[in-house]
C-alpha cells in the first residue's frame, strides 16, 4: 500500500505556511456559487463585532519529537507541544485575544497545523489544512490570533491526518468573569487512548484499518452499511504521515496488530471501537502510575473533563461520590446529579463534586474495551486503589448528553428553520470507506460538494447514522442544540442506525468543518465542508 498520497503530497508542495491560500480560490468545482474566503471581508467584519477586553495572551507552542513520561517507567517517543503529555494548559478570560505562535520542528517534511476544538472563532484561525490556511511546513512557524468571546473548557490538536493521537494536545480554558458557579477549586480532567511509541504508531494504526476486513473470515458481521462504497480505494487518503506507516501490514496478509475486534456496548448502541490500545491515561498518566489530585474534605471541585483521545469513548465516575453536570462543551445545562456520565471523542462535561475524606479512584472506563485510565482524588488517609478499580458508580445513573436540556440564557431563541440538510453517515469497516451522504471527503479539493448555508440562516442538521457504528459529530465554528431543548454543543454521539437532528443560527461566516472526531472514521473521509455563501 502507498503510504504517500496526495493530502501529504499536496500539503508539502504548499511552500510557506498562510492561512486562505487556497480558500481564496472560492466557487470551486461542484458548488455552483461562490463561497465565503476564510480571509475574506465578511470573516473580518464578523471579528470586529466580537466583544474584546483589549488584553493580550501570547504563548508560544512548539511541536517537536520527545521522550515523554507516562509513569511507570513507559517513556514512549511521540510528538508533543513543547516535550509536555499533555501540552501545557492556556488560560484566558472571555474577550481576550490569544497570539499562539506554533513552531513546527516535527522530523522530516511533517505539516502541522492547531485547530481551536470548540471556540466559534475566526474562520481563517480554525486550523485546517487546505481550507482555511496552507500547513504549518517543517521548520516554519504560524500565528494564530483571535478573540476568544465564549466561556468555557476547550482544547486545541493539530487537524493534519492523525496527528490528534500523538501527544499534540492541551486543555484550553475561557474563563467567564461573571461566573456563577460556586466552588472551591478546579481540576482540569484530559483522557486519552494511547499507542504512540508503544505498539506502534498512528499512522502504522491508519495504514491497518484502511485496509479493511473485506474477505477475512474473522466471524465478524460486515458493517458496511448502505454506501456502496465496497471496494472503495482510501489507500492515498492519509497526510503528515511518518515513514515507518508502511510496514503495518505483514508480507503474508493482512496484520490485526492494532485493529480490535469484538468490543461491545450497550451505551454506545454495538461496536464500540476499532482500535486496540495498550494504554489509557488521564493527565498523561497510565493507570499503575496515576496521576492525584490534593484536597480537603468538603471542598467542592469544578472537574473539566476532556476527551482527547482518537477512538474511545469514556465512562467516566469518581469512587464513593456522586457527579453534578454544569456544563457540556463549554456552554451551561440545567444540572443534573449522576453517578457516572459518557465522554465521547472530542466531548467536554464540567462537573462539580463535593469531596469525601479518604482516597478515591477517579475512573475513564474504555468504553466496551475492557480497559480503563484512572486517577486519585486523595483528601485523607488511605491506601491507593488498584489499576483496575471499577467503583460501582460506573454502574449506578449514567448520564449521556441527549437527557440534559441547555439552561435557559443559552437556549436557542424559537425560529423557523430555513435550511436543512440530511448528514447520512456511511461507510463500514470491510473497506473502511467511512464518508458522508456516501461521499468520502476530498482534503484536496475541500470546496467540492459543500453543504451551502446562508449568514443570518437558522439550521438543521440530521444526522442519520446508516452504520452499525457509533460517530461522535463535531462542528467547526458553532455550537448547535440537540433538538428543541437539548443541550449546546459541538460534538454529540450519533447511536448506530439512528437519527439525531441538531439546530444552529449561521453567525460566523466561513468554511467549516463538519467530521466525525473519530481521528481514523475523519481522516478516510467522514467529513465535510459546511460553507457560506458568499
Amino acid at each position: 500500500m502507498n503510504s504517500i498520497n496526495r493530502r501529504s503530497v499536496l500539503l508539502a508542495g504548499l511552500g510557506v505556511a498562510g492561512a486562505g491560500a487556497l480558500a481564496a480560490c472560492s466557487g470551486g468545482p461542484g458548488n455552483g456559487s461562490a463561497l465565503v474566503d476564510p480571509t475574506g471581508s465578511a470573516v473580518a467584519a464578523t471579528e470586529k463585532k466580537r466583544t474584546s477586553t483589549g488584553r493580550r495572551q501570547k504563548v508560544t507552542l512548539n511541536a517537536a519529537s520527545a521522550m515523554i513520561d507516562l509513569g511507570g517507567g513507559l517513556m514512549p517517543k511521540t510528538w508533543a507541544f513543547d516535550g509536555n503529555a499533555p501540552g501545557r494548559e492556556v488560560r484566558l478570560s472571555v474577550g481576550d485575544t490569544l497570539i499562539a505562535e506554533l513552531s513546527n520542528q516535527l522530523p522530516g517534511k511533517t505539516a502541522t497545523s492547531i485547530h481551536w476544538h470548540g471556540i466559534a472563532l475566526r474562520n481563517d484561525m480554525d486550523g485546517v489544512p487546505p481550507a482555511t490556511q496552507t500547513a504549518v511546513r517543517a521548520g516554519s512557524t504560524f500565528t494564530y490570533r483571535f478573540i476568544a468571546d465564549a466561556p468555557g473548557t476547550y482544547f486545541f490538536h493539530p487537524h493534519v491526518g492523525v496527528q490528534l493521537d500523538r501527544a499534540l494536545y492541551a486543555p484550553l480554558i475561557v474563563e467567564d468573569p461573571k461566573e456563577t458557579l460556586a466552588y472551591d477549586d478546579e481540576w482540569v480532567v484530559l483522557l486519552d487512548d494511547w499507542v504512540d511509541g508503544v505498539t506502534g504508531t498512528p499512522d502504522e494504526v491508519f495504514a491497518e484499518l484502511e485496509q479493511g476486513m473485506g474477505g477475512m473470515d474473522m466471524g465478524r458481521t460486515s458493517s458496511s452499511g448502505s454506501s456502496g462504497m465496497d471496494g472503495h480505494d482510501m489507500g492515498d487518503m492519509d497526510m503528515g504521515r511518518d515513514s515507518a506507516s508502511s510496514s503495518a501490514s505483514s508480507s503474508g496478509g493482512m496484520s490485526t496488530k492494532f485493529m480490535l475486534m469484538g468490543a461491545d456496548s450497550e451505551l454506545l448502541g454495538g461496536d464500540a471501537g476499532d482500535v486496540k490500545y495498550p494504554h489509557h491515561l488521564i493527565n498523561g498518566r497510565v493507570a499503575t502510575d496515576p496521576d492525584v489530585y490534593t484536597g480537603k474534605p468538603g471542598k467542592k471541585v469544578r472537574l473539566r473533563i476532556i476527551n482527547a483521545g482518537g477512538d474511545t469513548a469514556y465512562r467516566v465516575a469518581l469512587g464513593g461520590h456522586r457527579l453534578t453536570i454544569t456544563h457540556t462543551d463549554g456552554f451551561p445545562v440545567q444540572h443534573q446529579e449522576v453517578d457516572a456520565l459518557l465522554v465521547g471523542m472530542g466531548e467536554r462535561y464540567d462537573v462539580l463534586v463535593t469531596l469525601g475524606n479518604g482516597v478515591f479512584p477517579l475512573v475513564a472506563l474504555a468504553e466496551g474495551k475492557d480497559a480503563n485510565g484512572l486517577a486519585l482524588v486523595r483528601t485523607g488517609s488511605g491506601g491507593r486503589p488498584s489499576a483496575t478499580v471499577r467503583p460501582k458508580e460506573l454502574n449506578g445513573m449514567i448520564m449521556t448528553a441527549s437527557q440534559l436540556r441547555a439552561a435557559a440564557d443559552v437556549r436557542l431563541k424559537p425560529a423557523k428553520t430555513d435550511v436543512t440538510h440530511q448528514i447520512k453517515l456511511t461507510g463500514g469497516m470491510d473497506t473502511y470507506n467511512w464518508a458522508i451522504n456516501g461521499k468520502p471527503f476530498d482534503m484536496a479539493d475541500p470546496e467540492a460538494n459543500p453543504l451551502l448555508i446562508e449568514k443570518g440562516q437558522r439550521v438543521r442538521l440530521d444526522f442519520v447514522n446508516d452504520t452499525t457504528m457509533w460517530h461522535p459529530m463535531h462542528l467547526h465554528g458553532h455550537t448547535y442544540q440537540i433538538g428543541d431543548s437539548g443541550p449546546r454543543k459541538d460534538t454529540a454521539i450519533v447511536l448506530p442506525k439512528k437519527k439525531l437532528s441538531v439546530f444552529f443560527d449561521a453567525d460566523n461566516p466561513g468554511q467549516w468543518m463538519l467530521h466525525c472526531h473519530n481521528a481514523y472514521h475523519g481522516e478516510a473521509g467522514m467529513m465535510a465542508n459546511v460553507a457560506y455563501q458568499a
